[in-house]
């Protein structure tokens, strides 16, 4: 699989020879929206790839249960999912199985009832046409990768570090964020980015603050996997001696509500953190605060965790005080963009345009949020 990723990285590949140019066409949708619609991508890697190493199965019976079926799901979550991770391609948090569209016990035929959107067509026509054509496996996955490729790369963009850090302060920092957090891109990814600003502070503050001496921060997890499906306390996790100490959950824009009170409760209850942090940049919904107010002494009362309810950017601003080296935190943040593989071209580009703007604001001027 590595060796048939890194071929497909190549500018161009000799593999629509022969092809119909309908089934192209799908594998070439599919592969164009491999970030909006991840499943499904993932989902057909997995079945072309296997199709390949075992000609004779059928993989439309994609689950064991199927008669003559296999377990697409255990193949996508052991070998699949797991080297698109390493070669830094999109893939979800576990299993293109774990969408709900996607998991229905039925074969992937014409008949297939699943929500697929769009792209339920072009993915039931290609597993058609393979199935027919077992030969053309390989042919169909070189497409499907080299499309993703070529769509990963068109959002890869080199963050600028900034030259001069000398004039950076906190003020400027956290006008900033506000600015990257919430421009309007019109475009899906940006909930990521207060998500990743925090796991650079908590990077930072693990080196830092004498709280958070010998934690380590568990990998960020993918903001596509719902949280049925998503093994994680929160979007963010800091563990002490090989158990969760503290977990943050972040919301850029939902008010803090009682229902995620009490998905926050079961949260604690299973993973035992010492505290849990629900922040929001909208803050919460004044009408449930009596509620809100009843589950945090709950659980305080109950198990002993406390649950800490702020805005998200006050906290931040909190956070950076208490830092010594914020430049090491710029420097996390930008890191943590650059190689982000969830958010968009747009994404990245605007926080170069912030970093220029500090920079030029370097001798004293304040920062400028840009319309």
């Amino acid at each position: 699989m590595e060796a048939i990723i890194s071929e497909c990285k190549k500018s161009s590949i000799s593999v629509v020879k022969g092809l119909p140019k309908d089934i192209v066409q799908a594998v070439s949708e599919i592969g164009k929206n491999c970030e909006k619609k991840k499943g499904v991508y993932t989902v057909l890697t997995t079945l072309l790839y296997y199709k390949y190493l075992h000609p004779e199965q059928d993989i439309r019976l994609h689950q064991e249960k199927m008669k003559n079926g296999f377990s697409g799901r255990g193949f996508d979550t052991n070998h699949v999912t797991p080297i698109l991770k390493k070669m830094g391609f999109p893939a979800m948090a576990e299993s293109g199985w774990l969408t709900r569209s996607l998991e229905q016990p039925y074969p992937y035929d014409f008949n297939y009832n699943g929500a697929i959107g769009n792209l339920k067509m072009p993915f039931l026509n290609t597993l058609d046409y393979v199935q027919k054509h077992k030969e053309r496996a390989l042919d169909l996955l070189k497409l499907l990768l080299n499309n993703v490729y070529e769509i990963s790369k068109a959002n890869s963009v080199k963050i600028v570090p900034l030259k001069n850090p000398d004039g950076l302060t906190i003020e400027k920092i956290v006008d900033a964020l506000k600015e990257h957090f919430l421009f309007q891109y019109g475009t899906h990814g940006g909930a990521k980015l207060p998500v990743l600003a925090f796991h650079a502070i908590y990077t930072c503050l693990a080196t830092e603050v004498k709280r958070y001496e010998n934690c380590t921060l568990a990998p960020l997890s993918s903001l596509t996997a719902s949280d049925r499906t998503n093994k994680a306390s929160g979007d963010i996790e800091v563990f002490k001696d090989g158990n969760v100490f503290e977990s943050i959950e972040i919301k850029l824009d939902k008010k803090i509500s009682a229902q995620m009170l009490r998905i926050a409760k079961d949260k604690i209850y299973k993973w035992n953190p010492k505290r849990y942090y629900i922040l929001s940049v909208l803050g919460i919904e004044e009408s449930e605060k009596v509620e809100i107010d009843k589950i945090v002494q709950e659980v305080a009362r109950n198990h002993g965790c406390q649950i800490i309810i702020n805005g998200l950017i006050a906290t931040i601003n909190y956070y950076l005080r208490l830092l010594v080296n914020i430049e090491a935190f710029i420097k996390n943040y930008s890191y943590a963009i650059e190689k982000d593989t969830e958010l968009q071209k747009v994404h990245k580009d605007k926080w170069n345009s912030i970093l220029l703007q500090i920079q030029d604001c370097s001798n004293g001027c304040a920062f400028r949020e840009q319309k």
